[in-house]
C-alpha cells in the first residue's frame, strides 16, 4: 500500500476571486468516509503546489493519529493584513460551499484565526467551520454546542482552549524529545520562529514546564536571552498579527536579525511561522540538536537530508503539530469535552508516546523520524481500509 505521502491528490481546484483577481486553492488529498479535514491559510505568495504539500501532510497527520477522516487544505494568495482580505475569504468560502457543506472540515491556519473563519461560516449560513462533520451527527445541535464549548473553554493564562491546543501539542512534542533523550527542565533550551497561535502557545507551555525559551522571532526580528526570555511578558506585547511591540521589551534582551533564530545555540529549534523555513540555503546554519516542526512543511526534503547528515533529526509536522487537528476530532467524536484538563491529558499522552517512538528509532537505527511516522501512518491507514471494507469502521459522530 502507498503511504499518504506518496499518493496523488484526488482533487486540485483553483479559484479566481471575481472582485480582486486573487487566486485561492483547494486540494483534497484523500477522503475517508466521504470526508477530509484541513485548515485554510492566507498569505501573499501562496501557491497550488504549497497547498498540495499541506494537504498531503494532513493525510499523513490524520492517518498517524488514526483519525477517521482524510486530508485536505485550502489556501489563498492574499496578505491577511490587506483591507480586502476578509471579503476575499468570504467569497472563497462561498465558492467552496459544496465541499464545505458536505466533505471538507476546515479550521484556522496561517493568516486565518479560528474566530475569523467561524464568523465567515456564520455569515454564509454554515454556523461553524466544522460544519461538514457536525451535520453528520445524530444530534447536530448538541454536537455544535459541544464543539463551541470546547473551543471557548478558558485555560490558565487568559486564553481559550481552541486557541492554545495546537501550541500545547507542539510543546509536548518538544518535551517528548527531551524526555526520550534524558534532557531535564531548565537544562533544555528552545528557540522558536514565530509567536502566533502555534509558536506562542508552544512558548507559553514550554515556559510553564520550566524549559528555557532563549529565542523567539517574529517579522521584526529575533529576541534572544541566553538565560531564558520572560515569555508571558512577551506574549502580552503581541498584536493581532503575532508581532511583539519592542518598546515594552526588557533592555537586556538582545535584538538580532529575524533569521538568527535558527542559528542560536538552542537544543531544540521550532519553526512555527512559515512553510519551507529551512532550505538548503540555511540548513547548514541550524545549530540545534533537533528540529521540531510546528509549521506545516517547515523543512524541505533536501534540507532535512542535510540536517540528518549532521546528525540533527527532524520531528515532522504531521506528528509535532497534529495536536489541534487530533483534538478537534476527539471533540467532534465526544471523546473529550469542555474540561481542558481532559484534553491536555489526552494530547500529552498521545503526543509524547509518538515522539518517543520516533526518537527511539532514530537513536537505534538512524531511520529518520519522518520515515518512522509515515510507517505508522501507513499501518493505521491499512487497518482502517480493511475495517471499512468489512463495515467495521463507520464514522459516527454523537
Amino acid at each position: 500500500m502507498k503511504t499518504p505521502n506518496t499518493t496523488e491528490p484526488m482533487l486540485r481546484l483553483t479559484w479566481t476571486d471575481p472582485v480582486t483577481g486573487t487566486h485561492g486553492y483547494l486540494v483534497v488529498h484523500s477522503l475517508v468516509s466521504g470526508i477530509a479535514t484541513g485548515g485554510t491559510r492566507m498569505r501573499r505568495g501562496c501557491t497550488l503546489s504549497e497547498v498540495e504539500d499541506l494537504a498531503r501532510g494532513m493525510a499523513s497527520k490524520t492517518a498517524a493519529f488514526n483519525l477517521p477522516v482524510g486530508g485536505a487544505k485550502g489556501g489563498i494568495d492574499c496578505d491577511p493584513k490587506d483591507p480586502e482580505a476578509r471579503g476575499v475569504l468570504e467569497r472563497f468560502c462561498t465558492a467552496m460551499r459544496p465541499w464545505l457543506d458536505a466533505h471538507w472540515v476546515t479550521a484556522e491556519d496561517l493568516g486565518v484565526p479560528q474566530h475569523l473563519i467561524d464568523d465567515v461560516f456564520a455569515k454564509i449560513g454554515l454556523q461553524q467551520s466544522y460544519h461538514a462533520a457536525i451535520t453528520r451527527s445524530s444530534d447536530p445541535q448538541r454536537t455544535l454546542q459541544r464543539v463551541q464549548a470546547g473551543l471557548n473553554a478558558p485555560v490558565p493564562g487568559g486564553q481559550l482552549l481552541g486557541d492554545v491546543i495546537g501550541g500545547y501539542g507542539v510543546a509536548q512534542a518538544c518535551l517528548g524529545v527531551a524526555g526520550a533523550w534524558g534532557w531535564h527542565g531548565a537544562e533544555t533550551t528552545v528557540a522558536i520562529q514565530g509567536v502566533g497561535t502555534m509558536g506562542g502557545g508552544a512558548a507559553w507551555y514550554l515556559h510553564e514546564a520550566g524549559v528555557r525559551v532563549v529565542a523567539v522571532a517574529d517579522a521584526a526580528g529575533t529576541l534572544y536571552h541566553p538565560s531564558g526570555l520572560d515569555i508571558p511578558a512577551l506574549l502580552e506585547l503581541r498584536d493581532r498579527y503575532g508581532e511583539i511591540d519592542r518598546s515594552g521589551v526588557a533592555a537586556d534582551v538582545q535584538r538580532l536579525p529575524r533569521d538568527a533564530v535558527g542559528t542560536v545555540g538552542a537544543d531544540i529549534f521550532v519553526p512555527a511561522a512559515i512553510s519551507y523555513a529551512i532550505t538548503p540555503d540555511n540548513a547548514m546554519e541550524v545549530k540545534a540538536r533537533v528540529v521540531v516542526e510546528a509549521a506545516n512543511a517547515a523543512t524541505t526534503p533536501e534540507a532535512e537530508a542535510m540536517l540528518a547528515a549532521r546528525d540533527i533529526p527532524v520531528i515532522p509536522d504531521f506528528i509535532a503539530n497534529a495536536g489541534a487537528a487530533a483534538w478537534a476530532w476527539w471533540l467532534l467524536l465526544g471523546e473529550v469535552g469542555a474540561d481542558p484538563a481532559d484534553s491536555f491529558l489526552r494530547l500529552r499522552n498521545e503526543m509524547q508516546a509518538k515522539v518517543a517512538l520516533l526518537a527511539a528509532e532514530w537513536e537505534a537505527t538512524r531511520v529518520s523520524p519522518r520515515s518512522t511516522g509515515l510507517m505508522l501512518a501507513e499501518r493505521n491507514q491499512a487497518e482502517r481500509v480493511a475495517a471499512e471494507a468489512t463495515g467495521e469502521a463507520v464514522l459516527a459522530i454523537p
